[in-house]
């Protein structure tokens, strides 16, 4: 459930971006008059990702809002996120240049990756240990040292996979268009992670000790 929370905002970006024509111009221009600088133009496919952009960033302060009434804490990697969505998506706003939302997911991956990596280094236990330990009873140290370091991999991997077909950016020049880093950025993101959890859900179950052996 907590997964799916986190992905709200990526399919709301999804969705506005998508569905940015059949929006009622009073709608857009209303935006216009909140946020000045905006200057969204009713019917102007172009300007898709801009309004896509803030309601990413206003469900993602809201989601971290309600953590800290509700819950009463905050993650910390909820934060990061909102920091990065609030500076890449704030540029791409201010700027009207989509290149600064397409680089926040490569962003994002690659920060994590650091700290995941740094966990290495820092600290008795790697990072992936700190957040699954209470639910997993493994006691080799070097499994949870494999698996911190696929998760650094698996985050490069989906950075470089955004920095490929982001076409602002697009080192390869393989020419992919804005619509289609979009549905990278929902289906590919999340069938990239959804793999990679049940790639290490795998790679667990060996290690947990099974109860249907005991003797009667």
């Amino acid at each position: 459930m907590k997964q799916l929370f986190d992905f709200f905002p990526i399919v709301l970006f999804f969705i506005v971006y998508k569905f940015y024509l059949d929006l009622p111009d009073e709608l857009i221009l209303g935006v216009n008059d909140l946020i000045p600088f905006m200057r969204l133009t009713p019917g102007e496919s172009t300007d898709a990702i801009y309004l896509a952009t803030l309601v990413a960033i206003v469900i993602t302060l809201i989601q971290v809002a309600i953590a800290a009434i509700v819950v009463k804490k905050v993650e910390k990697m909820p934060l990061i996120t909102l920091a990065l969505l609030v500076v890449f998506g704030g540029a791409t706003l201010f700027f009207k240049d989509p290149l600064f939302i397409q680089w926040k997911p490569t962003a994002i991956n690659w920060l994590f990756a650091l700290v995941f990596a740094g966990s290495h280094f820092i600290g008795s236990r790697p990072l992936v240990q700190r957040m699954m330990s209470q639910a997993l009873d493994i006691e080799d140290p070097a499994v949870w040292v494999k698996l911190n370091a696929a998760w650094v991999g698996f985050f490069l991997i989906s950075g470089v996979a955004n920095l490929l077909i982001a076409p602002e950016i697009d080192p390869l020049n393989l020419q992919f268009s804005e619509d289609a880093w979009v549905d990278f950025k929902l289906f590919g993101l999340l069938g990239l992670t959804v793999a990679f959890v049940v790639a290490q859900a795998f790679y667990l179950a060996k290690f947990i000790p099974s109860t249907s052996g005991e003797t009667k």
